[in-house]
């Protein structure tokens, strides 16, 4: 069997983990770019209200601004990582903060909130990216043990960027003007992209690229039929309509069928085999409930802070600080925690509580309720939020195969994006319902001369607070804070299903090796005759016989194969390295 290695100092042999300052200076630019993307989308979170006030959108075009992200993010993630399987995963991701910048640029031009929805959907198809190919980029150079205290640190640059982008936004909202907003990213990309191109050396699998454009297709009709449905049911047309009808079953046939094609197409987008392992199946019905309640709290607390306690959009930042500490604190601590002990089920089930009862606390919010009371509620919930978001990716990672790392991480983020998506559609669709019932009552008790100036209120238009007379501010605060209070009650037992598929994750312990360690101990295996059926021939030869560092020529990793290799039968959820 012949075979050939041409390694330069500067490359690292296959296989082998970057170590000391070679990993940190990765690491270091792995964290800029997550850090960027996660700034630019929070940097206009609190000044959404006067955004959309000020281009003339109303409480769905609210909606619909922070929903056209999230439904692109969902579906662009599982496509990151099946090309993050296939090809040069820091190409990809330096492509996803280029897309990613672009939009938000032009989002800065917006006069009107169609324009601002078009921009946004393409600054999902960069969130995507940018949201998967950093946790897949961390799996392929640290180990499952060493790598939750990197979610940590992952899950605390969240948190930082959750609370300094807000009041960064503010800032430049109340100086020199919101558009501003979605330039001030540029420049810290730029230094992302040119770090990440000096100090991060990966091996690469190239393949084939196979897109699975009907599953792709499918699985984009379904969810978008389903959410937009859930936007516009009760205010453009009645739940039980042709309408809904025609959308609802429409997109659950879509995904129905998409199901079908994942299961025989050969380059599936979201591989069903994937649910045979019930870490990962666990994993993603928690997510879902873990996007939910993320997602949703960090938009509408905002709108609360804004809308029921006519605070300015730095105050409402503030305001929203305890539950950015509870993420900062319990992510990066439990991370440290985790890594030293490798026990991490405990922290994940007491996280899936605080949950439960931090959304339950947001539920009985209203327009006077104590500042000190919904600080304690966003703690609870972001010490949830930062016991098991960063986590439920981890584990699935810790079980699946190697050369389904990309998919899998992919996967498990694109249906925490997908539960934030749908949370907030329906969340929103429920909020314009209630405002509008709490409002109308408000308005029937004033006298026609507290009336004046109600006219700005028709059409369901997101008010400038500050522009309102007392009774009618009363009218709209007292409107919003019911409504809002009422949406995070109706959403909490959501976070009891979290708890339960939690407790239903097998307790595997973490790995020691990266998940380049892993494939080159396949290959060596495979060298050496210890994977059974030599010569039965499968696709593994095919996807391991072209490894090649994605770099300079000078820094290629050439290393060639003979003769096909068949994996062991391992029982689902068992790790590849045990």
């Amino acid at each position: 069997m012949s075979r050939s290695s041409l390694t330069t100092p500067s490359a690292p042999a296959s296989g082998a983990p970057l170590v000391g300052r070679a990993l940190n200076l990765a690491l270091a630019g792995l964290f800029l770019a997550n850090f960027v993307s996660m700034l630019a989308m929070n940097v206009v979170g609190t000044s959404m209200p006067i955004i959309i006030a000020d281009i003339g959108g109303t409480q769905t075009a609210f909606t619909w601004v922070v929903t056209a992200t999230m439904l692109a993010s969902a579906i662009a993630t599982p496509i990151w990582g099946k090309l993050a399987d296939l090809t040069s995963k820091k190409m990809l991701l330096q492509v996803a903060i280029v897309i990613f910048i672009l939009a938000s640029a032009a989002a800065g031009f917006a006069q009107d909130p169609s324009w601002l929805i078009t921009c946004r959907v393409f600054q999902g198809i960069g969130v995507g990216g940018l949201g998967a190919l950093a946790q897949i980029i961390l799996a392929e150079i640290v180990s499952p043990l060493e790598r939750g205290k990197y979610m940590g640190i992952l899950g605390a640059i969240m948190a930082v960027a959750t609370v300094g982008g807000p009041l960064l936004g503010g800032l430049l909202t109340d100086t020199v003007g919101w558009r501003w907003n979605f330039y001030v990213a540029a420049p810290i990309a730029l230094v992302a992209i040119i770090m990440l191109q000096r100090t991060l050396r990966l091996p690469t699998l190239k393949r084939k690229i196979k897109i699975d454009y009907w599953g792709t297709a499918l699985i984009s009709l379904g969810f978008s039929s389903i959410l937009i449905w859930v936007t516009l049911a009760g205010t453009n047309f009645e739940w039980l309509s042709w309408q809904s009808f025609l959308m609802a079953g429409g997109g659950v046939v879509a995904l129905v069928i998409a199901v079908f094609v994942e299961l025989k197409v050969e380059e599936p987008l979201i591989p069903m085999t994937l649910f045979k392992n019930r870490t990962f199946t666990m994993s993603s019905i928690a997510s879902v409930t873990v996007g939910l309640a993320m997602m949703a709290t960090m938009v509408y607390i905002g709108q609360y802070m804004q809308l029921a306690r006519g605070r300015s959009v730095i105050e409402a930042s503030l305001l929203s600080l305890p539950m950015m500490a509870g993420v900062l604190v319990s992510s990066t601590v439990v991370g440290q925690i985790i890594t030293r002990t490798g026990k991490w089920k405990r922290y994940m089930v007491s996280g899936a509580i605080s949950l439960f009862v931090g959304i339950f606390m947001l539920g009985w919010m209203r327009y006077d309720t104590s500042y000190w009371y919904i600080g304690v509620g966003l703690a609870i919930l972001g010490v949830g939020v930062g016991l098991t978001m960063q986590n439920l990716v981890l584990v699935v990672q810790n079980t699946v195969e190697p050369t389904e790392m990309g998919t899998s991480s992919a996967a498990v983020t694109f249906f925490r994006t997908v539960g934030g998506t749908a949370g907030i559609s329906v969340m929103g669709a429920l909020l314009a319902t209630q405002v509008m019932e709490y409002m109308n009552e408000a308005l029937a008790k004033l006298s026609p001369k507290e009336l004046k100036g109600a006219e700005a209120l028709a059409g369901g238009q997101i008010p400038k607070i500050a522009d309102l007379s007392a009774p009618l501010r009363d009218a709209v605060e007292s409107a919003y804070g019911h409504a809002i209070g009422n949406i995070f009650l109706y959403v909490s037992p959501a976070a009891l299903i979290a708890l339960i598929a939690i407790i239903f994750i097998p307790n595997i312990p973490l790995s020691t090796k990266s998940n380049a360690e892993r494939l080159h101990e396949l290959r060596k295996a495979a060298e050496s005759d210890d994977v059974a059926g030599i010569g039965a021939g499968t696709d593994l030869d095919a996807e391991l016989d072209e490894l090649t560092a994605a770099e300079a020529p000078e820094q290629r990793v050439l290393v060639d194969f003979t003769g096909p290799i068949v994996l062991p039968n391992r029982s689902p959820g068992t790790p590849t390295d045990r």
